[in-house]
């Protein structure tokens, strides 16, 4: 069952922008070391890219905004419905940040292959990211069938949503100052990264529980109709392919705690579901727990 944006009136173009033609990635060149650097900023925080002399890396892109989007577009096309979450994510944040806090919107960009960023040049492989210097969502057009395909994942619209939720989430982490506070630099399971992390999920949870009474700019329309149980599950099953455990299992490994950086399946369902159920900023603080 598919997740439904409300009915009535469009969605505005320009939110999101497509990217083509940036997809041939040097093997023995630049463009690997971008990737390097990228990969390194990710996961740690820190920026080696003048270290590593990583430059954009990319080729020629073409970038073209994506238009406006009907609702049916939105419910079901993807890249429309990037779009519309991110308009959704918006309007909820602006209202939601803590007091003194201004707010901006981030970026949003959808590629295929590999695209240059702020933090390095993205490949396929790099998943969908957050880029704190220029301060925009990335995602790759292959990501959730990889999901699928690879960790098991059962897919839908919302389940996508939740991932773009996520990467919002270190955005409105980025404006709060949590990412400079936060020491990324290494994993465990009760380190700072992966509570960033958690944080992130459970800010996704906080958009989701909202959305349905959140109101489209101009109107009384709340964006999302009411949330199934069905499309609930959808969405943790989703944070449960991507945990650390789950990932380490998947790749034939044994599961290792001292190197997580995301946290387990079930601390990403739990934090997502805290901040559905719950709804607020201080219930998300996952730096002020000791049982995270």
């Amino acid at each position: 069952m598919r997740v439904t944006f409300s009915q009535g009136g469009n969605f505005e173009g320009g939110r999101v922008r497509r990217r083509a033609g940036g997809g041939t990635i040097a093997a023995g060149g630049g463009g690997l070391v971008a990737i390097i650097a990228l990969a390194i900023y990710l996961f740690t925080g820190q920026d080696v890219s003048g270290q590593l002399g990583a430059g954009p890396g990319g080729g020629s892109e073409q970038e073209t905004a994506v238009g406006e989007c009907t609702v049916e577009q939105a419910n079901t096309d993807p890249i429309c419905r990037f779009s519309a979450t991110m308009q959704s994510l918006d309007a909820f944040w602006q209202t939601s940040l803590p007091a003194g806090t201004a707010f901006a919107a981030p970026g949003g960009v959808e590629f295929s292959g590999g695209t240059s960023t702020g933090c390095g040049q993205a490949s396929a492989a790099t998943g969908p990211f957050y880029c704190p210097p220029d301060r925009t969502v990335y995602l790759d057009s292959t990501f959730f069938a990889t999901l699928q395909q690879q960790f098991g994942a059962q897919g839908g619209p919302l389940a996508e949503m939740y991932i773009y939720a996520h990467e919002y989430g270190h955005h409105v982490q980025n404006l709060t100052g949590v990412f400079d506070r936060a020491d990324r630099s290494g994993g465990g399971a009760e380190s700072d990264s992966v509570r960033v992390e958690l944080q992130a999920d459970c800010y996704a949870g906080m958009w989701a529980g909202a959305a349905t009474e959140t109101p489209r700019p101009g109107t009384d329309t709340p964006f999302l109709e009411p949330i199934t149980a069905e499309q609930l599950a959808q969405a943790l099953d989703a944070a449960a392919a991507v945990g650390d455990d789950h990932i380490q299992q998947q790749s034939g490994g044994g599961v290792n705690p001292d190197t997580w950086t995301h946290g387990s399946s079930e601390q990403r369902q739990r934090w997502f579901t805290t901040g559905y159920e719950q709804g607020s900023l201080a219930a998300c603080d996952t730096f002020a727990t000791d049982s995270l």
